[in-house]
């Protein structure tokens, strides 16, 4: 038992040290070393105690620090770096399956999964959410609750889809709870589990959508440049386009160059509201009347 509880700290130690590590070449070798493990029995332990291997964990919390740096800072280039990749090219290579479900989950429509979801009442109408145990997989708003429960099968028709009994999951009511906040303008910053597949490229996209301030708007051609792409606008118009999460990962945000909207998949309506809403929250600090 002691030997267990000794593995399971040095574990705990080693996530510690990957993340003030970023910069560096983490490899299993040097990291089971420094356990004092051999490497067979430090990926053991690790994805017994973290439930991933160190290679997971070191590429997942590569993304959550390229995420924060992306926020806080101008420079694209720079938080490529300094969330541990070695070029912009890294980021495309090893950072596209860190969203959640597997490739061959989501090719399969779904099969093997099960999604919970619920529809709720919006300052933008009516908006179903969807989510796996590991987090929200669809957020689409709408004017029927049938048409959107239908969407979420059409989705993942091999999933089982079942909508959730009331009263809801606690955690599932926090969700949204703070999903209808964010879009009454009362909370400008909403940050929630995700589970959707993405290719490489779009998970580039969406976490560069993600650092876009509240309030501000980009075009397709700025965010193509900004990730390395400059030939890519409608690459990236379609990765916007291809968003099963609205909001959380803000597609609303990118406009075309002349200024106008450009596409949104759940109404230009909705899209300037969404718009119009932030910029005014921040402008003022206060929120936007109800309705």
């Amino acid at each position: 038992m002691k030997s267990v509880d000794r593995n399971a700290e040095r574990v705990r130690e080693l996530c510690r040290y990957i993340e003030t590590h970023l910069d560096e070449r983490l490899l299993l070798a040097d990291l089971a070393a420094r356990a004092g493990l051999s490497p067979f029995h430090l990926q053991r332990s690790f994805r017994a105690v973290a439930g991933v291997t160190p290679k997971q964990y070191v590429d997942a919390a590569r993304v959550k620090r390229l995420k924060s740096e992306l926020r806080d800072s101008h420079d694209v280039t720079q938080a490529v770096y300094d969330a541990g990749y070695a070029s912009s090219s890294n980021v495309y290579e090893r950072a596209g399956t860190q969203l959640g479900m597997t490739p061959n989950q989501y090719r399969r429509g779904g099969r093997g999964v099960a999604i919970t979801y619920a529809v709720a009442e919006t300052t933008l109408g009516l908006m179903v959410v969807g989510a796996t145990d590991r987090g929200i997989c669809f957020v689409r708003f709408g004017d029927s609750a049938d048409a959107l429960a239908n969407e979420l099968r059409r989705e993942y028709p091999s999933a089982a889809v079942d909508e959730m009994r009331s009263p809801h999951h606690a955690d599932f009511e926090t969700w949204i709870a703070a999903l209808r906040r964010h879009l009454a303008g009362r909370q400008p910053h909403v940050d929630l589990p995700l589970d959707v597949r993405a290719t490489a490229f779009q998970l580039v996209v969406w976490t560069y959508l993600q650092s876009i301030p509240y309030g501000e708007v980009r075009s397709y051609a700025e965010v193509a440049a900004a990730i390395g792409k400059p030939k890519a606008a409608r690459a990236v118009a379609r990765a916007c386009a291809a968003n099963e999460v609205a909001v959380l990962i803000p597609c609303h945000r990118v406009i075309r160059g002349t200024g106008e909207l450009g596409g949104y998949r759940w109404g230009l309506g909705r899209k300037r509201t969404l718009i119009d809403r932030e910029r005014e929250t921040r402008a003022t600090g206060v929120p936007p009347p109800r309705g």
